[in-house]
């Protein structure tokens, strides 16, 4: 209660000049809105920035040739998203509740000017649901089908889910806990890319014979880029899913994401050891973003030792999780999306039953907690797989939502845009350089690769 009073005084003192040139003294309610609303859009200033973060992860693991055609999407995830979510998102998710199953009012924020801030919050939400999909599919879809499944997933079956938990719906009733989106964002995302990478299909030449081939990323420090991105950014979606300064929530909040991120990157570096006898990067930055989703849903109802056991074993999950949808599943998910929004996901809706401090098992609450969040991890799972799978069938049955295998080979930034992201690759084969428009331009550039590359017999020869 201090530290809020001496945040109101120095805001007073702060607005004094302004106010009493006027004529007016604010209420102190009035410098306590002030702050909450200045509080709240930081934290969506914080989740906007998140989608430069995944920009950046998703283009770094991914092959070069594709780089533009992620920019692209991301971007227009977005752009769509918030755009959408203005429209009719904000009304599905807050409106006047239908038997707890979908608002029905508030389209086009009519009624609800009042809540603009709060709008703003929940639109970049929308967005980052979907661009979870966005790293699943990467490299092989195109760009028009994405778009479409965008559309789809921001302006209808998020905000069903959404209004569900956050938005008086029927798991809301039951008592239900997913403070900042474990499920409601990370949960629905992955399940919605389970489905597209299942109907897409692996990459070209992802198995072969029998053999899980590995397709690595371009450019990993991007990567790492991302990583840290999203976790500044974290800090906003967990922190300002408060909606409030509130000096007795938020700090908890803040400790509880720092520490279950770090406690991700530890277990996912130590057990990658373990298991492989060497510490793999790939796994230990993932294993940051796994520890940050799987308290996403208990960050206000935990202590800082729960966070850091929540995280600690969502990064060894992930380990685990990652080569079993790449080798056992054959789910081909070039960022590991599924992995860690997914199985973390569902780990940290169901870590809220165990750990809370208001009801948890391990807090005298008994099993009553832990079955709700189990059934709503469930609902959550059937209703984004079957409305996902529907949109993608009819989707399917106009045109095939992949692009051929010839753009495939080329690469989405020459099919998808006539264009490439680094300079060097032109420069490369200037000599004889096909038009990538053309559609030999994959087989030639495979030719051309092959010739460049020296035979060991022929380095051997150079070298004597």
């Amino acid at each position: 209660m201090l530290n809020r009073l001496a945040v109101l005084t120095i805001g007073g003192f702060a607005l004094a000049p302004a106010v009493y040139a006027e004529g007016n003294v604010p209420a102190v309610e009035e410098v306590v809105q002030s702050v909450d609303l200045v509080w709240m859009m930081m934290g969506a200033f914080l989740v906007f920035f998140m989608h430069a973060g995944f920009a950046m992860l998703e283009t770094g693991f991914t092959r070069s040739k594709n780089a533009l055609n992620i920019l692209t999407k991301n971007i227009l995830t977005m752009s769509i998203g918030s755009t959408l979510y203005f429209l009719i998102g904000y009304a599905i998710m807050f409106g006047e509740s239908f038997h707890g199953l979908i608002g029905t009012s508030g389209f086009l924020l009519d009624g609800h000017s009042d809540q603009m801030g709060f709008a703003i919050f929940q639109a970049v939400f929308a967005a980052t649901c979907a661009t979870i999909i966005s790293g699943a599919v990467a490299e092989r879809m195109k760009l028009g089908s994405y778009i479409v499944l965008t559309i789809l997933m921001t302006g209808f079956i998020y905000p069903i889910v959404g209004h569900w938990v956050w938005g008086d719906g029927w798991l809301a009733e039951l008592g239900f806990v997913d403070f900042a989106g474990s499920s409601v964002v990370h949960l629905t995302g992955a399940m919605g890319a389970v489905i597209t990478v299942i109907i897409l299909g692996p990459r070209f030449g992802k198995y072969a014979q029998e053999r899980v081939n590995v397709i690595p990323g371009h450019n990993l420090p991007l990567g790492a880029l991302g990583v840290f991105i999203l976790w500044f950014g974290w800090f906003g979606f967990n922190g300002g899913s408060t909606l409030a300064a509130d000096p007795e929530k938020v700090p908890g909040v803040i400790a509880a994401t720092l520490l279950a991120g770090a406690a991700g990157v530890l277990s996912s570096c130590f057990y990658t050891q373990f298991k492989y006898k060497r510490i793999d990067p790939s796994l230990t930055m993932n294993g940051a973003l796994a520890g940050l989703v799987g308290i996403t849903a208990g960050c206000a109802n935990v202590t800082p030792g729960g966070a850091m056991i929540i995280g600690l074993i969502s990064g060894i999950f992930l380990v685990e999780a990652v080569p079993f949808f790449d080798r056992v599943a054959k789910l081909d998910d070039p960022v590991g999306a599924i992995a860690v929004h997914g199985v973390s996901g569902v780990w940290g809706t169901l870590a809220v039953g165990l750990f809370s401090t208001d009801g948890g098992l391990f807090y005298g609450g008994g099993l009553h907690l832990l079955g709700i969040q189990a059934l709503g991890v469930l609902a959550v799972m059937v209703w984004t797989v079957a409305a996902t799978a529907g949109c993608l069938w009819v989707m399917t049955r106009f045109s095939s939502i992949r692009v051929s295998r010839e753009e495939e080979i080329s690469g989405l930034d020459f099919a998808e845009h006539g264009s490439t992201a680094y300079e060097t690759t032109k420069s490369i084969f200037n000599e004889n350089f096909v038009d990538p428009s053309h559609e030999a331009f994959g087989i030639g550039l495979i030719q051309r690769l092959d010739r460049l590359t020296p035979t060991p017999s022929n380095t051997k020869a150079e070298l004597s």
